[in-house]
């Protein structure tokens, strides 16, 4: 397994005097703001290997420390990010103030712990989620076909620590906490399932871990993942994904980004047919079914009404043993088929259980054909939180997604 650690920390307290220094402008735009996630390009203070960047708010009595996190893209920027605290109204803007320096890190709030089998991404010493990435043997009793392949979340937890996934329950061994593979792939004129394992034309398993990432605002990790074929001739590769998943120190639930990169690796098109159900999917956990949750989605639909129809986000609550917890999921404006097709559960699921389980499926209505030297990227935010969540809360979380707010360097 090979791994690269990455620890960027956040305020710093004394500077080199001859430290480089850029004035970051942030415009809220249309929306309002409330601890919102913030990054800007600051690669041209150009900080050495040792060094990190010290932000300061511009206020009425001075310059404010604000935490802030260094990142470094694959394509060589660096990316500053911080959260925009408090409510921040519509059009409106804020003024900080980036310097590089030669500064001893900060206290790391958010980091990644590696047991050797998964990475888990904490927040102030909680787990926030976890990132398998071992093969384990299937649960007892199934096909081999059902082995734990890797490359999966599971646990997510809730903030009082409620489990909200559920992985190879007996009625659907396929089922991986949150994962993301394809139901219909056409390679080479032959048809496979990447999705329903059991069938044994194909799978989706973890090849490494690249990078995680540490300090006061996020905790993040950049992973590989391979899609196999199985047919008369073995075992093929024939696309490789990287997911990057971040969880950010917000003030109120725990919010983590997933996006996932699609390259196809061989020089033969993969064709992702249309069906059902395929991508970014959620089992829940098996406290939940239809007599203590409830489903709402961004176009007000409710759990009997959503199956089939398109949103930007959907959000499950129901009981827990701390009280009520939920989930919201939240689509991006770039994604394929946005806003995309759901593929949900309905209230009759499982002999009339009406166990939970959300799929955004964008090749649910349409195909979608990946070409060998493409690059596709899919990308969704999740926030688990307690208590109740309403259309507006659910909006304005969606819009700092979607329309995050702009940042203008001098």
């Amino acid at each position: 397994m090979m791994k690269k650690i990455f620890l960027f920390a956040a305020i710093c307290t004394t500077l080199s005097c001859c430290a480089g220094e850029m004035t970051v402008t942030v415009r809220s735009g249309d929306y309002v703001r409330e601890n919102c996630v913030v990054s800007a390009d600051v690669s041209r203070l150009n900080p050495s290997a040792s060094s990190v960047v010290a932000l300061y708010e511009q206020t009425p009595s001075g310059l404010k420390e604000t935490a802030s996190q260094l990142y470094r893209t694959d394509d060589g920027k660096l990316i500053l990010y911080w959260i925009l605290d408090g409510r921040t109204p519509a059009g409106t803007v804020r003024t900080f103030v980036a310097k590089s320096g030669e500064t001893a890190p900060a206290g790391t709030v958010m980091e990644v712990d590696d047991t050797q089998k998964a990475l888990v991404l904490k927040k102030d010493g909680r787990p926030v989620l976890q990132y398998n990435y071992a093969r384990l043997a299937p649960p007892d009793g199934a096909d081999p076909a059902y082995e734990r392949r890797g490359g999966y979340i599971h646990p997510a937890w809730s903030p009082e620590g409620n489990v909200l996934t559920r992985i190879q329950p007996p009625d659907h061994y396929h089922h991986f906490g949150i994962w993301n593979p394809w139901t219909h792939v056409v390679y080479d004129g032959k048809l496979y399932d990447l999705w329903n394992i059991g069938g044994k034309t194909g799978t989706v398993r973890a090849r490494s871990v690249e990078e995680t990432s540490g300090g006061d605002v996020f905790a993040g990790f950049t992973a590989l993942l391979d899609h196999y074929i199985f047919n008369e001739g073995g075992e093929k590769v024939i696309m490789n994904e990287y997911w990057k998943v971040k969880t950010w120190n917000v003030p109120d639930g725990f919010l983590w980004d997933f996006e996932s990169h699609l390259h196809p690796s061989t020089p033969l098109p993969i064709l992702l047919e249309a069906y059902r159900y395929a991508g970014f999917g959620w089992r829940g956990t098996a406290e939940w079914t239809k007599e203590n949750s409830e489903m709402l989605t961004s176009e007000g639909k409710t759990r009997p009404e959503i199956d089939g129809t398109n949103a930007r986000w959907i959000y499950v609550a129901g009981d827990t043993q701390t009280g009520r917890s939920g989930l919201l999921f939240m689509g991006h404006p770039d994604n394929y088929s946005f806003p995309e097709p759901l593929r949900i559960w309905d209230q009759n699921a499982n002999g009339g259980r009406g166990d939970t389980f959300i799929n955004f499926a964008p090749t649910k209505n349409r195909d979608w054909e990946l070409l060998p030297d493409g690059h596709y990227i899919l990308k969704y935010r999740v926030l688990a939180f307690e208590g109740n969540m309403t259309p507006e809360q659910a909006d304005r979380l969606w819009n700092d997604f979607a329309y995050p707010p702009s940042t203008v360097i001098k």
